[in-house]
């Protein structure tokens, strides 16, 4: 099979359970940003040291595919057969929590805003938390236009991700030696 389809050259895109729309829809755009977010992660994960936080990552890279296919699904009677398995509920919610509850108290309390930034590692998943917050505001978006009382669940993973990937990166500097530079 190749890479190429061409069925998107005029500008159009197939979603999930047949239908096809615009590529600036703001499905599309909700799906793209956590492809994007995604990918952040990933280049995250290539910065040393490389096993850093690797299976928890990885499974927030499997959960992000899972979202993902959610997203680009509209139809919910059509999902079970987007997904690979059950959709990202109240349980990848605790495992990020039960994460951030492991790495905080790891970190000097925070007494004021930090600058993003320190060692590669930390910097790239600021990078990652950054794109984690705009994919989250656009399915907020998304669910406010076109699916009111959408998926519960995909709206509170993006904003503890965010949270998890703050912390991630704080500890990725504590553990470089490298402190918070205070904003």
């Amino acid at each position: 099979m190749k890479i190429y389809t061409r069925t998107g050259d005029r500008g159009d895109t197939g979603l999930f359970g047949g239908g096809r729309v615009p590529k600036a829809h703001l499905r599309v755009d909700a799906y793209g940003q956590v492809d994007e977010l995604n990918a952040a992660i990933g280049f995250a994960l290539a910065q040393e040291p490389q096993s850093f936080c690797r299976d928890l990552l990885e499974t927030v890279q499997r959960d992000l595919f899972t979202i993902g296919a959610e997203l680009a699904t509209p139809d919910p009677g059509k999902l079970a057969k987007a997904l690979r398995g059950p959709p990202v509920g109240p349980e990848q919610i605790a495992a990020l929590e039960a994460a951030i509850d492991r790495y905080e108290p790891q970190l000097p309390a925070l007494q004021q805003f930090i600058l993003p930034g320190g060692v590669p590692k930390a910097a790239a998943l600021h990078l990652a938390r950054t794109v984690c917050r705009r994919a989250e505001r656009t399915v907020v978006r998304l669910y406010t236009e076109h699916n009111p009382g959408g998926p519960s669940s995909v709206v509170p993973y993006l904003n503890r991700l965010s949270d998890l990937l703050f912390v991630l990166a704080r500890v990725a500097n504590h553990a470089a030696g490298a402190p918070d530079v205070q904003w």
